[in-house]
């Protein structure tokens, strides 16, 4: 009886991985970027929290033009930092400047969902964007990363 208890559970972990695997790999939003999570980007900056921008404003968008470095945004595997570059009053780039990489698991998360989230970005205006599965703690840290970023850059 033990057996069969202890089968039945193994298959239903199995069972829930592969959806997951399902979710974080092959449902994900196609976004044309094939690139792994801007290699340059993985330099820690974290005490680079200030920002340069030009101190005009642009009436076409709700941002000021300029490049705005969001505080970077603790997580539980590790802080996550994002700059973004707006122009002509609209979020143009997403940089990550830091985030969790410290084993092949968080590299993997990371290089699947970092381009969804700097494109979804980018497409919303906003740090407004959808979770990637599996993903959820560079989630909060890229969304929080980037709030800041986009508050310093509002009209």
């Amino acid at each position: 009886m033990k057996k069969f208890i202890a089968s039945v559970v193994s298959l239903i972990v199995v069972i829930a991985l592969a959806i997951d695997g399902y979710f974080l790999f092959f449902k994900q939003k196609v976004t044309g970027s094939t690139s792994q999570a801007d290699s340059a980007s993985n330099t820690a900056t974290s005490s680079s929290t200030t920002s340069s921008s030009s101190s005009s404003s642009n009436a076409s968008g709700k941002y000021k033009d300029g490049t705005y470095t969001g505080k970077a945004t603790a997580t539980q595997w590790g802080d996550v930092q994002v700059q973004a570059v707006i122009k002509n009053g609209k979020l143009t780039t997403v940089n990550v400047l830091e985030y969790p990489n410290d084993n092949g698991h968080d590299k993997q998360i990371n290089a699947q969902a970092l381009p969804v989230y700097k494109s979804e970005a980018v497409k919303a205006q906003s740090s407004k964007i959808s979770l990637v599965s599996g993903a959820s703690e560079t989630y909060k840290g890229f969304t929080g990363s980037l709030q800041n970023a986009l508050t310093k850059a509002e009209v």
